[in-house]
């Protein structure tokens, strides 16, 4: 099982309001309520593995920008 989670990422980001942001989530916790247990597990390691990932590139991009404008 491969969850997209850019896809609910980039849903969320691009939400209009704070309701359809809770609708999103919801719509994942619904999705991971119906995962067996052994699901569960795969899908939390996606989820954990999908974060670093981002976290690591907001962190690059931000030492980026940071870098460019001559701050240290």
């Amino acid at each position: 099982m491969d969850f997209n989670f850019k896809k609910y990422h980039t849903r969320s980001i691009n939400a209009h309001s704070a309701e359809e942001r809770a609708i999103i989530n919801q719509e994942l916790k619904d999705y991971y309520a119906s995962l067996t247990k052994e699901e569960q597990f795969g899908f939390n390691i996606q989820l954990q593995t999908f974060l670093a990932r981002e976290v690591g590139r907001l962190k690059s991009d931000y030492e980026a920008i940071k870098g460019g404008m001559g701050e240290s």
